[in-house]
Protein backbone atom coordinates (compact mmCIF):
# COMPACT_ATOMS: atom_id res chain seq x y z
CA UNK A 1 0.00 0.00 0.00
CA UNK A 2 1.58 3.36 -0.96
CA UNK A 3 2.44 5.59 1.81
CA UNK A 4 1.44 8.51 -1.12
CA UNK A 5 -0.99 7.52 -3.53
CA UNK A 6 -1.74 9.70 -6.74
CA UNK A 7 -3.93 12.09 -5.28
CA UNK A 8 -2.19 12.92 -2.38
CA UNK A 9 0.62 13.07 -5.01
CA UNK A 10 -1.44 16.23 -6.71
CA UNK A 11 -1.99 17.96 -3.46
CA UNK A 12 1.68 18.65 -3.13
CA UNK A 13 3.30 18.70 -6.39
CA UNK A 14 1.93 21.39 -8.94
CA UNK A 15 2.44 19.46 -11.61
CA UNK A 16 -0.46 17.39 -14.07
CA UNK A 17 -0.62 15.45 -17.16
CA UNK A 18 1.53 15.00 -19.06
CA UNK A 19 4.21 15.78 -17.00
CA UNK A 20 3.20 14.51 -13.79
CA UNK A 21 5.94 11.46 -13.58
CA UNK A 22 5.46 10.25 -9.85
CA UNK A 23 3.06 8.11 -9.30
CA UNK A 24 3.23 6.63 -5.82
CA UNK A 25 5.32 7.35 -2.62
CA UNK A 26 6.18 4.05 -1.30
CA UNK A 27 8.96 4.90 1.36
CA UNK A 28 8.82 8.50 3.05
CA UNK A 29 11.39 9.30 5.85
CA UNK A 30 12.39 12.84 6.81
CA UNK A 31 15.68 12.51 4.66
CA UNK A 32 14.64 9.70 2.47
CA UNK A 33 11.92 8.76 -0.15
CA UNK A 34 11.02 6.50 -2.53
CA UNK A 35 8.74 6.92 -5.51
CA UNK A 36 7.59 5.18 -8.11
CA UNK A 37 6.93 5.84 -12.03
CA UNK A 38 5.11 3.10 -14.33
CA UNK A 39 6.13 3.39 -17.65
CA UNK A 40 3.50 2.72 -20.35
CA UNK A 41 3.41 2.31 -23.75
CA UNK A 42 1.34 5.27 -23.80
CA UNK A 43 3.36 8.03 -22.62
CA UNK A 44 3.36 10.99 -25.12
CA UNK A 45 7.02 11.31 -25.62
CA UNK A 46 7.34 7.72 -26.97
CA UNK A 47 5.52 9.24 -29.89
CA UNK A 48 8.78 11.32 -31.09
CA UNK A 49 11.89 9.14 -28.79
CA UNK A 50 11.59 7.12 -30.71
CA UNK A 51 8.69 5.22 -32.45
CA UNK A 52 10.45 2.23 -33.99
CA UNK A 53 12.48 1.45 -30.19
CA UNK A 54 10.48 3.64 -27.68
CA UNK A 55 12.88 4.87 -24.91
CA UNK A 56 12.30 7.56 -22.06
CA UNK A 57 14.43 10.46 -22.49
CA UNK A 58 16.81 10.69 -19.60
CA UNK A 59 15.80 14.01 -18.77
CA UNK A 60 12.87 12.96 -18.17
CA UNK A 61 14.17 10.44 -15.56
CA UNK A 62 15.73 13.03 -13.96
CA UNK A 63 12.57 15.07 -13.75
CA UNK A 64 10.58 12.19 -12.61
CA UNK A 65 13.78 12.36 -9.74
CA UNK A 66 13.60 16.19 -9.16
CA UNK A 67 10.01 15.76 -9.03
CA UNK A 68 10.13 12.82 -6.13
CA UNK A 69 12.84 14.83 -4.48
CA UNK A 70 10.52 18.16 -4.41
CA UNK A 71 7.67 15.45 -2.57
CA UNK A 72 10.11 15.52 0.12
CA UNK A 73 10.89 19.11 0.18
CA UNK A 74 7.20 20.46 -0.14
CA UNK A 75 5.53 17.22 1.95
CA UNK A 76 3.86 18.69 4.99
CA UNK A 77 4.26 22.37 3.89
CA UNK A 78 0.62 23.13 1.73
CA UNK A 79 0.20 24.05 -1.39
CA UNK A 80 1.26 27.79 -0.83
CA UNK A 81 4.90 26.65 -1.83
CA UNK A 82 6.69 25.48 -4.89
CA UNK A 83 10.56 23.75 -5.94
CA UNK A 84 12.04 24.54 -8.36
CA UNK A 85 15.30 22.54 -10.09
CA UNK A 86 18.18 24.67 -9.67
CA UNK A 87 20.79 22.02 -10.84
CA UNK A 88 21.54 18.64 -11.82
CA UNK A 89 25.39 17.51 -11.38
CA UNK A 90 26.81 14.05 -12.32
CA UNK A 91 23.71 12.48 -14.40
CA UNK A 92 24.43 8.64 -15.78
CA UNK A 93 21.94 6.95 -17.51
CA UNK A 94 23.25 3.03 -17.60
CA UNK A 95 20.37 1.27 -19.48
CA UNK A 96 16.94 2.19 -21.55
CA UNK A 97 14.11 2.67 -19.78
CA UNK A 98 11.15 1.13 -21.89
CA UNK A 99 7.24 0.55 -21.57
CA UNK A 100 6.04 -2.14 -18.97
CA UNK A 101 9.30 -1.03 -17.02
CA UNK A 102 8.51 0.89 -13.32
CA UNK A 103 10.94 3.18 -12.14
CA UNK A 104 11.92 2.97 -8.66
CA UNK A 105 13.10 6.18 -7.76
CA UNK A 106 14.48 6.71 -4.56
CA UNK A 107 16.14 9.62 -3.32
CA UNK A 108 18.26 11.02 -0.23
CA UNK A 109 19.16 14.49 0.98
CA UNK A 110 22.42 15.42 0.92
CA UNK A 111 22.53 19.12 2.36
CA UNK A 112 19.83 21.09 3.40
CA UNK A 113 18.98 25.00 4.07
CA UNK A 114 16.03 26.99 4.63
CA UNK A 115 15.44 27.18 1.08
CA UNK A 116 17.56 24.76 -0.90
CA UNK A 117 18.15 21.14 -0.85
CA UNK A 118 21.03 19.06 -2.44
CA UNK A 119 19.56 15.98 -3.57
CA UNK A 120 21.68 12.18 -4.38
CA UNK A 121 19.12 10.19 -6.10
CA UNK A 122 19.37 6.60 -8.13
CA UNK A 123 16.31 5.03 -10.39
CA UNK A 124 16.09 1.39 -10.91
CA UNK A 125 14.40 -1.20 -12.97
CA UNK A 126 13.97 -4.57 -11.06
CA UNK A 127 16.63 -3.61 -9.32
CA UNK A 128 19.29 -2.45 -11.83
CA UNK A 129 20.38 0.77 -12.08
CA UNK A 130 19.06 2.69 -14.93
CA UNK A 131 20.22 6.13 -13.92
CA UNK A 132 21.51 8.15 -11.10
CA UNK A 133 21.88 11.84 -10.32
CA UNK A 134 22.43 14.84 -7.98
CA UNK A 135 20.01 17.80 -7.88
CA UNK A 136 19.62 20.92 -6.20
CA UNK A 137 15.95 22.42 -5.12
CA UNK A 138 15.22 25.98 -4.26
CA UNK A 139 12.12 26.60 -3.02
CA UNK A 140 10.17 29.39 -5.35
CA UNK A 141 9.50 32.87 -3.16
CA UNK A 142 11.91 31.88 -0.30
CA UNK A 143 15.44 33.20 0.31
CA UNK A 144 17.28 36.12 -1.23
CA UNK A 145 15.36 37.69 -4.08
CA UNK A 146 16.56 35.71 -7.69
CA UNK A 147 15.30 38.31 -10.31
CA UNK A 148 16.80 39.81 -12.47
CA UNK A 149 17.03 43.58 -12.34
CA UNK A 150 14.53 45.53 -14.80
CA UNK A 151 15.76 46.02 -18.53
CA UNK A 152 16.88 49.54 -18.84
CA UNK A 153 15.48 51.35 -22.02
CA UNK A 154 18.44 51.74 -25.07
CA UNK A 155 19.40 55.04 -25.49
Amino acid sequence: MPILDIQAIKEILPHRYPFLLVDRIVELEPERIVGIKNVTGNEPFFQGHFPEFPVMPGVLIVEAMAQVAGILVLQGMGSQKAVFLASIEQAKFRKPVVPGDQLRIEMKVGKRKSFVAKMYGTATVDGVLVAEAEVMCKMAGVGPATAAPPATPES
